[in-house]
């Protein structure tokens, strides 16, 4: 489904900033994994979907989504590909049109120079009654006027209105309280069954990354150190995982939010 290839990514190249991002990363996504994906600070995760996303090209390598070769596809042609939402709820929204129109927006059914259909509007509200947040009475309000939670619900809404073959989610839970953020995950991971979406999820809680989705990646200094699924993820623990980390690096993993998350 998504097959990355020896993929390389290094920032400010030739100067005393040189940094590699990516390091010969290889991996295969299958169709309808949920894959939870863990690391410190600065491993590449972030990283790795920004070279998915198209944000920038790779210096080599190959990504192939579906059959088809994205690895040097503009970034807005792979948006009608891959949803994303991100930490921060407010860049997944416009803030000064409605909920209807941002609905509108992300269906491709019209937005700021056109009116919504009976049907679409039908649709939008029975979309937005699933969240489970009042805001179906409120689809003519401008989203800025929004908590952050409500707005990142409503960013996953739009991002799976169309369903993406590829939805990639960047700790998009990390900014809300912990009421919040428990409601946001419970509503993807409804959303990702019933539509049986391939997903790609950082987190930095390692509870998480064990307990949702079917497989789970460690990241460090640009590449995949641990890919584990089935039997072997379930009798995984969060010691185990911390153990996994100082074999394979050399390490001890020294990350105070994913220590404190455990």
């Amino acid at each position: 489904m998504l097959k990355i290839e020896k993929i390389n990514k290094t920032f400010n190249s030739g100067t005393i900033n040189e940094k590699k991002a990516l390091s010969d990363l290889s991996v295969h996504v299958k169709k309808g994994d949920f894959i939870s994906i863990i690391g410190a600070n600065g491993a590449g995760k972030s990283t790795l979907f920004n070279a998915i996303a198209g944000t920038f090209y790779t210096d080599s390598g190959k990504i192939t989504l579906d059959c088809e070769d994205i690895t040097m596809m503009e970034e807005h042609k792979r948006a009608k590909r891959i949803g994303r939402l991100f930490q921060d709820p407010m860049l997944g929204t416009a803030p000064d049109i409605s909920i209807e129109e941002n609905l509108a927006l992300a269906a491709g059914h019209g937005g700021w120079l056109s009116v919504p259909s009976k049907k679409d509007r039908e649709l939008f509200r029975e979309k937005v009654a699933l969240l489970n947040m009042g805001l179906e009475d409120r689809m003519s309000q401008p989203v800025g006027l929004l908590s952050g939670g409500q707005r990142q619900a409503l960013t996953l809404m739009m991002a799976t209105i169309n369903p993406p073959k590829l939805l990639l989610l960047d700790e998009h839970t990390a900014a809300l309280d912990p009421a919040t953020s428990e409601k946001v995950l419970e509503l993807t991971k409804s959303i990702i069954e019933e539509e049986h979406l391939t997903c790609l999820m950082i987190t930095h809680n390692m509870q998480s990354a064990l307990d949702l989705g079917n497989r789970t990646f460690m990241m460090h200094q640009g590449g995949i150190i641990l890919d584990i699924e089935g039997e072997e993820r379930k009798n995984t623990t969060v010691n185990d995982l911390l153990n996994m980390f100082r074999e394979r690096s050399g390490k001890t993993l020294d990350n105070d939010r994913m220590l404190l998350s455990k």
